[in-house]
């Protein structure tokens, strides 16, 4: 399910948030493996979509939701309509309510007046956050945005790629303890394509491209597009390594 701010389903048609009453409705057509949600938006954000993702087994525990800042002068700079408490409370809210979700966020680091204050913030926050899956990038200064005319390009360039790094390194460690903990367990994995060495899958806490994906020794043939259980051997902070589960006879 991809929308630009999906959590916003049915606000134009019904003047109510539908999403958690259409996932439902989905979940329940036969044959339906996975349903994976993206992209959420945290202001207004629809609490029983909560409920529908730990009630539902073929609904993913994955979400991704743009967060982009945490300082409070970043967030009103951005006009996100959050605050850096209400992120905090949204974040520890939906590990409460869907117990393993992994969740995915896009950070931007280099935007107008950010200063050395507010990266620090959102270091802090990717470390108290420890989010399964996170991407960042630098402020690009495009026309016609409401920052390209209201702010002046402030951070320079360097400046940007230098807290990208460090942003991304500290994600890298996190990663790659999040990984490590699921070595020896036995996950569900669809496999998307096969290589010289392996075929390439990916768990339900991964889309496709942007997210891990599991590298199956080739010990039998399997089918592409096809679930298979997979016993994990190794990890990397961005992969992991497995080996197919043989089914019992």
């Amino acid at each position: 399910m991809i929308a630009q701010d999906l959590t916003y389903y049915g606000l134009d048609r019904y003047q109510a948030h539908k999403l958690p009453e259409l996932i439902e409705r989905l979940a329940k057509i036969k044959g339906v493996e996975w349903l994976r949600l993206h992209y959420a938006y945290p202001t207004a954000f629809p609490d029983d979509i909560l409920r529908v993702i730990r009630e539902n087994d073929n609904v993913c525990n994955y979400l991704d939701i743009a967060l982009q800042h945490v300082s409070d002068n970043m967030l009103k700079k951005m006009r996100r309509g959050i605050n850096r408490e209400q992120t905090y409370d949204l974040i520890e809210k939906i590990r409460k309510e869907v117990p393993g979700i992994h969740l995915r966020t896009t950070l931007m680091v280099g935007h107008p007046g950010e200063t050395e204050k507010d990266f620090e913030e959102l270091v802090q926050f990717v470390r108290d956050a420890r989010f399964e899956r996170m991407g960042a990038f630098p402020y690009s200064h495009e026309d016609g945005t409401y920052a390209y005319d209201n702010y002046s390009d402030d951070v320079p360039d360097e400046v940007k790629q230098e807290r990208m790094d460090e942003l991304m390194s500290v994600q890298e460690r996190i990663a790659l303890d999040i990984n490590e903990r699921k070595i020896g367990n036995k996950i569900r994995v669809i496999v998307d394509k096969e290589e010289d060495n392996y075929y390439i899958g990916r768990t339900e806490y991964d889309s496709p491209e942007v997210d891990p994906e599991v590298l199956i020794e080739k010990t039998e043939e399997m089918s592409i597009g096809e679930f298979y259980d997979v016993k994990i051997t190794g990890a990397h902070p961005f992969d992991l390594y497995g080996t197919l589960v043989e089914k019992e006879s």
